[in-house]
């Protein structure tokens, strides 16, 4: 039985997120996964859509010597089995204070069933207090994921010394294991820029007798994936929410590689020999798409000539259509003359009387309208010419007649 704790003081670096996927990838597998929820908030338990209040015994149970393990466990997956959490986890370190040989408690409890699972998985809180120290006195490996940024690198060598004193003191077997890379960006400079870091840093202390020189980087980073954080609010796991998604092919890819090629010299090179083969079939899906979008493409512009070629020959047959260009005389000609203005003039004299007659005054043309011919090779055409709009006088009667005395 292979016993993993999944560490990191800081919060939201995807410890929780790797638990369960994770162990849902090894259980598809036909591996027998428990998993163990030790922190209060927990997110472990809720991920799975179980609430511990009152689906039975939980971790402060079985802490606190109130319920046996294997009573409290819960199948939540075909072999996937749950040590749940509630916010009674909050006060177990109180009530553990004075409890001789309280960092192995979870080690003792663990003992009986060391023959009916093939893998531990415990969920750690982001805390470095007696519930990690429970975790890391039962477990042999310890993953560490880490977001590649800046500051998630501040608490890596805190975390290392407290792995450290644990395996000197109270587990002699503990080691680091593997880093896990969460929300990784190969777009971003500062995700290669941290992985670099952390890489040299692992280098370094190969030759050193650290609990760390062991440890590796798992060559699949976990990318960011927006279904990765949807499928907590279904209480379901990455493959029964999304399973064709990048989030579900990094999971499984990493429980492969945890599974069978953890343990060897070149577990690196044997792992990505293993998917060299799919990675080949996948660029030559990828080449082949992209030579069919091409060819449908080129097929859509040799159909769309004709129809350009007969559309820039038609003649225009209804008023609206394109009419074929005029040049500067011919548009001249055909700006129509304004009308003369009518003016009316009254008897000398007579204010009050009818307007005697009419009598034409020629108005102003306006000049006409200025038009440019277009250049040759240009398909602008001139669709009509209309003349300024004219002022007109009209026939009325004259205006209030002036009231007498």
């Amino acid at each position: 039985m292979r016993t993993i704790a999944v560490l990191n003081q800081k919060g939201g670096v995807g410890k929780t997120t790797t638990v369960v996927n994770l162990a849902a990838a090894l259980a598809m597998k036909g591996q027998r996964v428990m998993v163990i929820d030790l922190d209060p908030q927990a997110h472990l338990t809720i991920h799975f859509g179980v609430d511990a209040e009152t689906d039975g015994h939980g971790a402060y149970e079985v802490l606190t010597k109130s319920a046996d393990m294997s009573n409290a466990l819960v199948n939540v997956r075909g072999n996937v089995w749950l040590l749940g959490a509630n916010i009674n986890l909050v006060g177990a370190e109180s009530e553990l204070v004075s409890v001789v040989g309280r960092e192995t408690v979870l080690r003792e409890a663990l003992e009986s069933l060391t023959e009916s699972f093939d893998y531990v998985i415990i969920d750690c809180p982001p805390a470095l207090g007696l519930l990690t120290l429970n975790a890391l006195a039962a477990v042999k490996e310890v993953f560490i994921p880490v977001q590649p940024h800046f500051l998630a690198l501040q608490g890596f060598s805190k975390l290392l010394q407290t792995v450290s004193l644990v395996g000197r003191r109270i587990n002699p077997d503990l080691r680091v294991a593997a880093i896990v890379l969460c929300m990784f960006d190969t777009r971003v400079t500062l995700s290669s820029e941290v992985k670099a870091d952390i890489k040299n840093f692992l280098d370094n202390a190969r030759t050193a007798a650290t609990p760390w020189s062991g440890a590796r980087i798992i060559p699949i980073h976990i990318r960011q994936n927006i279904k990765l954080a949807e499928a907590p609010s279904h209480g379901q796991t990455i493959f029964e929410y999304e399973p064709k998604c990048n989030g579900a092919i990094d999971y499984e890819r990493v429980a492969d590689y945890v599974h069978n090629y953890m343990n060897g010299e070149a577990a690196d090179e044997a792992f990505l020999a293993s998917i060299s083969e799919e990675i080949n079939e996948l660029d030559t899906t990828l080449a082949s798409v992209g030579a069919a979008i091409q060819a449908a493409q080129e097929e859509q512009n040799v159909a769309a000539e004709p129809s350009l070629e007969s559309a820039e020959s038609a003649e225009p047959m209804v008023s609206g259509e394109f009419a074929p260009p005029l040049d500067s005389a011919q548009a001249a000609e055909s700006i129509p003359s304004p009308e003369p203005a009518v003016c009316l003039e009254r008897p000398e004299g007579d204010e009050n009387s009818e307007p005697a007659r009419e009598s034409a005054a020629p108005a102003v043309a306006p000049p006409p309208a200025r038009i440019q011919p277009p250049s040759p090779g240009s398909r602008r055409r001139i669709v009509a010419v209309a003349a300024a709009p004219q002022r007109r006088m009209l026939n009325r009667r004259t205006f209030a007649r002036s009231l007498r005395k």
